[in-house]
């Protein structure tokens, strides 16, 4: 079998494993749910730890190595001794720049035009450099970058929450329309699928995230770039592939020129990646995301990916990527970095009220130093409490996790986040353990609550408090009414030493613009700091609820 043979089968395998690893990312996801009993399986984060970037980010952070993480040495591995595959055959991300790039496949004569090598595809190596100099500091915004943890985080908070509201929204117009020809009702279609999607797929779960849409829409934009140059986000931008390409400089398999070139560039206009095939001797093993497309392509069979023992200088060119700009890129990094450290919050100075951490997180500097916003615990959150931080951490915590008590609280009875979070940023701990933990403190708002304002009776904060011995109890008090009536009224209090912050009384409140007993970020255990409390201080049953 010619080359060119042999190429065109591997590109039909390539196909097939790109779209079968694409399905078992997207179906890692869905089964991303709380199980009935025990905990999660660690191979629902298989992506996550087979991406050598968060392993070098993680270890950056003060994260210790060992379990499933190091399998990601198995893809450093396979680079040096097959180059960027991983890039090409593997990545689900890189699965869906090449379905969009082969939507904008344009003319040979525009392609010859822009789709070669250009100097700015040097950037996704600065990028890095950047990204592990901040790394180094602390500020770990590799995970806003990592293929993985953004395809996962665009599918979690976007692209679900947005089928989900238009499954729904389309099954109940059918219901309602309940359109029919004859004896066929369109519903005995609709409702099927719709109780599929529900219960099989979401388990039942309804996701709502804040934020979700901008992030979706920053990954469909990043997708509709490569309807302008093929594979934009790997060839520019992606810091994985750098990495992957500074690993790619001398691998064993090499495309070697095995007979007299025609000069046709049918291999430059089939490359995806720019890497130079068509200029033997300057090919770039660092780009190649071993496509076998110019194999293919080649009508003359003059060339073909061969054996080479590493330690051979490969007859290719390589990446200039310059002194200075590497300089640069570091000092941008550097920059970046002091940015994030200059707030008051960065440096435990302050404490956002809103920012309230699932139980189990590191302190904020330890946490940012390892979280990658991969989504995950978001995903398992039974309650859909976790969401992508906007501005409650500053630009340093953009889109790690955090409680939101008005869409969702804690759930007493688990800790899956902790189970799941691939760099334990988000320390696995017993049910025991996370329940001793506190992840704020519930205030009552006078103003607003019904029993202190209004003279009407309320206990649903009482009645879902989870802790056994209640953190909200209450005060019997004689209160005077419009009409001079009095009446003994149950005013609730908030026991400090034992609310755990778990915002159920916050997500349960009867007010549903702005509750009348909020959560915030005080008393969390994780920092000795933002404690309120005196050491010894007596407890607050008088009539006023602050305990003054």
């Amino acid at each position: 079998m010619t080359a060119r043979g042999r190429a065109r089968r591997l590109i039909w395998l390539r196909r097939g494993v790109q779209a079968a690893s694409l399905a078992l990312f997207v179906g890692l996801l869905l089964a991303m749910r709380p199980p009935e009993s025990g905990a999660p399986s660690p191979r629902l984060g298989f992506y996550f730890h087979l991406d050598p970037l968060l392993l070098v980010g993680a270890w950056l952070g003060g994260e210790r190595l060992a379990g499933p993480a190091l399998l990601a040495l198995a893809t450093l591995a396979l680079t040096v001794l097959l180059g960027r595959v991983f890039c090409g055959w593997l990545c689900p991300l890189g699965a869906l720049h090449n379905a969009l790039s082969w939507l904008g496949w344009r003319s040979a004569a525009r392609r010859r035009e822009t789709d070669g090598l250009s100097r700015w595809q040097r950037a996704k190596y600065w990028l890095l450099v950047a990204l592990l100099v901040m790394a180094v500091g602390g500020a770990h915004w590799t995970g806003v970058f990592d293929p993985q943890s953004l395809l996962y985080r665009s599918l979690t908070t976007g692209l679900l929450p947005g089928l989900d509201w238009g499954i729904s929204a389309g099954a109940a117009a059918i219901f309602q329309a309940d359109p029919q020809l004859g004896p066929l009702h369109l519903t005995a279609l609709s409702e099927p699928l719709y109780r599929f999607w529900r219960d099989a797929l979401l388990a039942g779960r309804e996701f709502v995230f804040a934020g979700g849409g901008l992030i979706l829409a920053l990954l469909l934009a990043l997708l509709a770039l490569n309807l302008w140059r093929p594979r934009f986000w790997c060839r520019y931008l992606c810091p994985l592939g750098a990495l992957l390409g500074a690993c790619a400089g001398r691998t064993a398999l090499r495309l070697t020129p095995t007979g007299t070139c025609g000069a046709c560039q049918r291999c430059l206009l089939r490359c995806p990646a720019a890497a130079q095939p068509e200029k033997p001797g300057q090919w770039l093993p660092e780009e190649c995301f071993g496509c076998w497309n110019c194999v293919a392509s080649c009508g003359e069979d003059a060339l073909d990916f061969r054996w080479q023992w590493p330690w051979r200088r490969p007859a290719a060119a390589r990446v200039d990527l310059g002194r200075r700009a590497l300089v640069g890129a570091g000092l941008a990094g550097l920059g970046a970095l002091l940015v994030f450290k200059l707030p008051p919050s960065a440096r435990a100075k302050t404490f956002g009220p809103e920012l309230i951490r699932p139980p189990g997180a590191l302190a904020e500097g330890d946490f940012l130093a390892r979280c990658v916003q991969c989504g995950l615990c978001m995903q398992v959150c039974p309650t859909g409490a976790l969401q992508p931080a906007i501005d409650q951490a500053g630009l340093a915590g953009l889109w790690t996790p955090v409680l939101v008590p008005r869409l969702g609280y804690c759930e007493h009875g688990c800790a899956l986040c902790g189970q799941v979070c691939p760099t334990g940023a988000i320390a696995p701990l017993a049910l025991a353990e996370k329940q001793a933990l506190s992840i704020g403190l519930a205030t009552i708002d006078t103003t607003r609550c019904l029993p202190y304002v209004y003279g009407r009776e309320c206990i649903v904060c009482e009645e879902h408090c989870p802790v056994p011995t209640k953190a909200i109890y209450f005060v019997e008090t004689e209160v005077t009414l419009r009409g001079g009536e009095r009446r003994v009224l149950k005013q609730p209090r908030v026991e400090p030493t034992l609310c755990t912050g778990c915002g159920i009384c916050e997500t349960k409140c009867p007010f549903a613009d702005r509750a009348a007993i909020r959560v915030t970020s005080a008393n969390e255990s994780r920092h000795p700091a933002n404690q309120p409390l005196l050491p010894g201080g007596t407890e607050s049953v008088g009539s006023n609820p602050y305990g003054a």
